[in-house]
């Protein structure tokens, strides 16, 4: 299981914001785009159980489910201008806000998912935290989003040349599009609705994605091939205004972040939970998973979309290196 969550990622808030000063009630709405049921769901709700607990009524949060605020790229926006007190987000969008946090969107930047832990709650982790500071989101505590990998309709991947001249659905960034043109396939960014249709289709040949979101969707219907690349592991975060969070005494911060931490290991229990119920339901319905063996080719066809991203971002190489350098 992963690694236990440290109070030592209050040094990580600490390094991310300014003291703040007194404390006062309030009423705070909060964003989340998953549905009921999900794990970020239910430990959005705990959040806001515990918060109003620990501050002893001070301050309750109000959640909204399911994106009803809005899409997430306007959720963020929201939140750093103050128009939403937290929001539950993927690092991904906030990228390209915060430079820092873009580094996590790099293809094999993380061993795994507990690797990525063990970065998000040291001196990496610290160093995000504060990009996304000064870009007005102060992360309380890090979610699980689990690993994407490749799937597709045709046959297990297991080096580079098997994605050769393969039509791949991505999000649309240009490191995931990147990637694919570095392993000889042609990237294809479309809605995330659109998936479905498009690999029943042979619009695509493939997509990428965690095991929950194969198997929520039906895609492991129409591609059932699933290889296990894990290349792309981009946390979630509770994300708080920096204003807001600025403004909150010594002991009310303390309160929330500790609120945050144990709704973590809340959303990291059901998150690792949902992804063996995932995988045993699509095995169970004929899909052929397989491990790729060594990873080294695919991490080794990288170099261009990192020297490429490097170039534009010079200042981020001592973090990308502090990263690779995580044990």
């Amino acid at each position: 299981m992963y690694q236990k969550l440290s109070k030592t990622f209050l040094g990580a808030i600490a390094a991310a914001s300014m003291i703040g000063g007194a404390a006062a009630a309030a009423d705070w709405r909060g964003w989340n785009i998953h549905t009921d049921g999900y794990p970020n769901t239910i430990a959005m709700d705990k959040f806001a159980e515990l918060l109003a607990e620990k501050t002893d009524g001070e301050i309750t949060l109000q959640m909204f489910h399911g994106g009803t605020l809005g899409s997430q790229p306007d959720a963020i926006e929201q939140v750093r201008l103050g128009g939403l007190e937290i929001g539950n987000f993927n690092l991904g969008p906030i990228g390209p806000i915060a430079p820092e946090a873009n580094v996590v969107s790099l293809p094999f930047i993380f061993k795994d998912v507990p690797h990525m832990f063990r970065v998000l709650e040291g001196e990496g982790g610290k160093a995000i935290a504060a990009g996304m500071a000064a870009k007005g989101l102060v992360p309380l505590a890090w979610y699980d989003a689990g690993a994407r990998s490749f799937y597709n309709g045709a046959k297990p991947i297991n080096a580079p040349a098997d994605v050769a001249g393969m039509k791949v659905r991505v999000m649309n960034n240009d490191l995931y599009s990147g990637m694919i043109s570095e392993l000889g396939g042609n990237p294809s960014p479309m809605a995330f609705a659109e998936v479905y249709q498009a690999l029943k289709t042979g619009v695509v040949d493939g997509a990428e994605n965690n095991w929950p979101s194969y198997e929520s969707t039906g895609h492991f219907e129409v591609a059932g091939y699933y290889s296990l690349s894990q290349h792309l592991i981009i946390p979630e975060c509770i994300c708080i205004n920096a204003d807001v969070y600025n403004g909150l005494s010594d002991e009310i911060k303390t309160a929330v972040t500790e609120a945050a931490l144990e709704s973590a290991e809340t959303q990291r229990q059901l998150w690792a939970e949902r992804e063996a119920t995932s995988r045993k339901m699509v095995e169970d319905g004929g899909v052929a998973v397989n491990v790729i063996a060594d990873k080294g080719p695919f991490q080794s066809a990288m170099a261009p979309v990192y020297e490429t991203y490097l170039s534009s971002n010079p200042d981020l190489r001592p973090l990308v290196e502090l990263i690779q350098a995580t044990d």
